[in-house]
């Protein structure tokens, strides 16, 4: 057994956020001592390894916490997902490094923006995410699907596909404009009405996933009309700001 003093030394981890794990129930202690000092043992330590690497791949305290508690929570494919998000991470650096040495190496402009480009790892985050169905959006989509019937989910998914259709027909407008960030925020309730709370955050990673994930472009742009995924990506980060 370790306290919270020595857990401390060991990760790197402040006392006070190893408390307040504690205080969320992200982290609590293996036992207490009769003072009621924090004692950790080696499956609280490796459950503290599990939260920093998801924190290292930005993962909400909320989200690792229902990840960590969902029923279905495999530790090794966990430890494959985030192999994979740290592999892709080390890419991006790898990229943005090699530009810093071209540009210093090679002076003049240098247009090039791909090295910044952090799409595939904010796609593939949600995936992962989404995969161990523990989230309370997760559920509250369950249990909203689960009561209706196929008719009922048509006409939910009808609705979703009718506001992307008038966002196509608002391209030719600023994203920022008032017509469109009042679209996004119909948007944004009609998801809550039908799917789960869609919540400033939740949209935000929606409206990348719209741009950067093929099949959502694809449905989304035979919807509205080709560009239309792109705009609507641009509409809710301007609405997101």
């Amino acid at each position: 057994m370790r306290t919270v003093n020595e857990v401390s030394k060991l990760t790197g981890v402040s006392i006070r956020t190893l408390q307040y794990y504690d205080n969320i129930g992200l982290l609590p202690p293996a036992m207490r001592t009769e003072a009621g000092y924090r004692l950790y043992d080696d499956t609280a330590l490796e459950r503290l390894q599990q939260i920093l690497l998801f924190r290292e791949l930005e993962f909400s305290l909320d989200d690792i916490k229902a990840i960590l508690e969902a029923p279905g929570f495999d530790r090794q494919k966990a430890l494959d997902q985030q192999i994979e998000l740290l592999t892709l991470k080390k890419q991006r650096l790898e990229a943005m490094i090699g530009l810093a040495r071209e540009i210093k190496d090679k002076g003049g402009n240098n247009m090039r923006f791909e090295a910044f480009d952090d799409t595939k790892i904010e796609e593939y985050a949600a995936r992962a995410k989404a995969e161990w169905g523990g989230t309370k959006e997760y559920a509250e989509y369950e249990k909203k699907s689960s009561s209706r019937s196929r008719q009922e989910e048509k006409l939910a998914a009808n609705e979703l596909m009718s506001v992307f259709s008038e966002f196509g027909a608002m391209r030719s407008k600023s994203p920022d404009s008032a017509e469109v960030r009042a679209l996004v925020k119909k948007l944004q309730s009609v998801i809550t009405k039908n799917y789960y709370n869609c919540t400033d955050e939740i949209l935000a990673s929606l409206g990348q996933m719209y741009a950067a994930n093929d099949e959502f472009r694809q449905n989304i742009d035979k919807a509205g009309g080709e560009g239309t995924a792109e705009f609507v990506s641009r509409a809710i980060a301007e609405y997101c700001k």
